[in-house]
Order: C-alpha cells, then structure tokens, then sequence
C-alpha cells in the first residue's frame, strides 16, 4: 500500500472516532475579530490549559476600530463539550455576562484597530471553582456571539508521564508517533476506572485534532497504564514553516519583497511539497505564533497588520480536495481566509491573509471532499519530526455530577524510542 493511501485510512479512522469531538469544538469568529488569544499568566504555550486558581486572560482586535462593547460569559462543559449539569454559582465564583472595559486604540499603525484585554480573575468574576472544560463566549449588544474559545481548568491531582513511540506497526514506523502513559494518582482512588476516566491526547496546540477514545489497559497498584500503538498514533508531520513581520517594510529570510499599498503587503518566498523530500530539522514553535514589532513600546496596540502573499508549488492531483494554510493564528480553522486558489498561468497555489505583526507558525493541509484533514499531503509524515504532546486525565466519581481534570502530562518526540 502507498503512503498516500495509508494516510488516507488512518486519517478516515481518527475521523470517525472523533467526530463527535471535533465537530463539538469548532470555534469559528466573524472576519472583523481577528488575533485572538487566550493563556495564563504564568505560560504562554498557545494551547488553553490552565490551573485551577491561575489567572489568565484574553486579548483580541476588532479591526473596524470603533470602540464597540463587548461582554463576555463563561460556560462549564463535560468531557465531550456537552453542557454539565452544574448551576452557575457551583462553578463560578462572581457574576459574568460583564462588560470589557479595558480596550485602547492602535497607535501609530495604518491599519486602525481597537485592542480588548479581559482578565480573570477581576472584580466581578471572582474565581472558578471547579476543573474541567470551559467555554468563553464574546458577545456584542446585540447579544450576537462574536468568537468563543474553549479552555481547560485542571486540578494537579495526579502525575502523567508520558513517551512518545515510534509505530510497532513497520508500514508506519517512519511516518507516525505513537503516545504512551502512565497515570499515577496516590491521593484519590479512581474507581472503575475503564468507564470513569477519559484521556485527551494533543499533539503540540491542536486541540481539535486530539484523541480521546482511550481506556487503561491495565494498573498497577494506584497507576493506570497506556501502552498503545495504533489507537493513540498520530502521523509525525514534518516542523512548521514561518514567517516574521516584525518589521514589515524589510525582506528577511521568509519575506522576498515589500509592497505599501492602503497597508503594507508582504511576499513570501514560494514554498514547495515536502512529502517527496527527506526530512530536515527546522526549530519551530509547534503550530504558534508571537506578537511582536521591532519598533514599538507596546506591541498590543503598536503593531500594525499586514497582508501576507503565500505561494505553494504543488503538481499532486488534490482529487477534488482543497488546499488551506493552517496553524494556531485562527485556532485550527479552515475558512475562505486559509483557502489557496490556483493559478493557471504561472501553475502555483496563492492566497493573501491579514496577519497582526509577529512570528508565525503555519502550514499547508488538504481538506478532502469527505471532510478529513489529510495534515501529511503537501508536509509529509516523518518520525523524526519534533512534536509536543499533551495528555489531561479526566475522571467522574460515582455519583459526581461533572468531569473533573485532574492533572496534565506533557512529553516530547525529541526523545522518541521504539
């Protein structure tokens, strides 16, 4: 069998194992909200995973910039990103349905925006008082939602140590990662645990590819143990391209030219398939991206936008797929800004998106007819490829009435085994 078609069929058996999920955790904002981002004081990591009792906030721009008001609600999810069954004041601490009034105008940009920051915990919004999944909704006067974001809260309950494994499977074993863990919790008895507890499984920030039909194998005294192939197997993928617009009126090792139009314009240099290529260490962030202008004091509100130019080179038959840019710069969301159109004349691929100033991750994927994400098509699947994973252990007590997170693992393929 082809590589191709090996990626196809396991790509359609992640789908259909976790349809119910991805299609639960589709956060999708209205084209005018653009760069937004959600994480706690202490870490930066792109993926919204917090401790129960840190503080975190979100900060997004509205680029019509005319200092609309905006209001926020928090809701409390179960596992699946069904709605729990808990009260308001059972998982929140203070009042929300608030509205944001810390919010300036961009300074010296060409692109006029107003930047919005939304602590928590504040005046009004105490604290959250229980773990599990959460969701933030941002809504105007017209009680239309503008963008939601879903986090996870976590109580440090329990200790995960997690490795990354090349496949035991040898038609994989130099394109896939398979993730094994271990789940030690010696102060709280995880009762039945094949029906109690429920595992999510992220590989670096992308939370909507994740795996979550895992159940122990077995335990040892208080320890549950994972120890997968297949069933907990993503395709290693190949490291993220980028791109820095730090200073968006030079070329630079990603940038070829410059062009000020209404707002400056960004070319980058035409990228290529790297399916058909061996494989090449190249640092990456793991799908993130960073704010940030060479020249300003604050980079909330000082850094401008741009619109950068893609071009791809690709002659693969995409068999009535479509091509999208893809990464954490609009949290995993193929839309009609990612979309790469083709050109007949010159035989490449090209699309143009607004970007704030900063350091990007992104890469290229294929959506398929069916729906799937095929992530290995233009990047090429590697084991060698440095990826991060996540792993969050969620468990139900007899009884209990929500899904409690009870610690977070993390694990890394720069140390991968067989």
């Amino acid at each position: 069998m082809s590589r191709q078609l090996q990626q196809i069929s396991f790509v359609f058996f992640i789908a259909i194992s976790q349809i119910c999920f991805t299609q639960s955790t589709t956060d999708e904002a209205v084209d005018y909200i653009k760069t937004i981002q959600l994480h706690s004081d202490a870490e930066f990591s792109g993926i919204p995973i917090l401790k129960l009792g840190e503080h975190f906030k979100i900060t997004f721009d509205d680029i019509i910039g005319d200092e609309s008001d905006y209001y926020y609600r928090i809701s409390h999810y179960n596992f699946d990103w069904t709605p729990s069954s808990l009260y308001k004041n059972e998982y929140l601490d203070g009042f929300d349905e608030i509205r944001i009034v810390d919010y300036e105008n961009s300074f010296n940009t060409l692109q006029m925006y107003s930047h919005y920051r939304l602590k928590i915990p504040n005046e009004d919004t105490k604290r959250l008082k229980v773990s599990g999944n959460y969701k933030i909704e941002i809504y105007n006067d017209d009680d239309t939602v503008v963008f939601s974001r879903r986090f996870i809260v976590y109580e440090p309950l329990s200790s995960i140590k997690v490795y990354a494994k090349r496949s035991r499977n040898l038609d994989y074993i130099d394109s896939k990662q398979s993730v094994q863990f271990e789940i030690n919790s010696p102060n709280e008895i995880l009762r039945n645990p094949k029906q109690t507890v429920k595992t999510l499984v992220i590989q670096n920030n992308d939370i909507k590819n994740a795996i979550t039909n895992l159940v122990p194998q077995y335990t040892i005294a208080n320890s549950l143990i994972y120890k997968y192939d297949q069933e907990s197997g993503f395709w290693g993928g190949n490291e993220f391209l980028s791109f820095d617009s730090k200073d968006i009126r030079a070329s630079n090792v990603s940038i070829r030219s410059t062009e000020l139009k209404d707002i400056y314009h960004n070319y980058l240099y035409p990228n290529v398939v790297r399916a058909n290529r061996r494989y090449t260490y190249n640092p990456d962030i793991n799908g993130n991206f960073v704010i940030r202008n060479l020249n300003a004091e604050s980079n909330d509100v000082e850094a401008d936008y741009v619109w950068m130019h893609f071009l791809l080179e690709c002659y693969e038959p995409l068999e009535g797929g479509e091509i999208h840019l893809y990464g954490n710069f609009n949290n995993y969301t193929l839309d009609d800004s990612t979309l790469l159109h083709y050109n007949k004349e010159n035989g490449l691929y090209y699309t143009k998106r607004l970007f704030k100033q900063g350091f990007y991750n992104y890469k290229y994927v294929l959506l398929r007819p069916d729906g799937t994400i095929d992530p290995g098509f233009i990047s090429g699947n590697f084991d060698e490829t440095e990826n991060e994973y996540t792993v969050i252990p969620y468990y139900r007590a007899p009884g209990a009435r929500y899904d409690r997170a009870i610690g977070m693992g993390k694990g890394n393929s720069s140390t991968i085994t067989n």
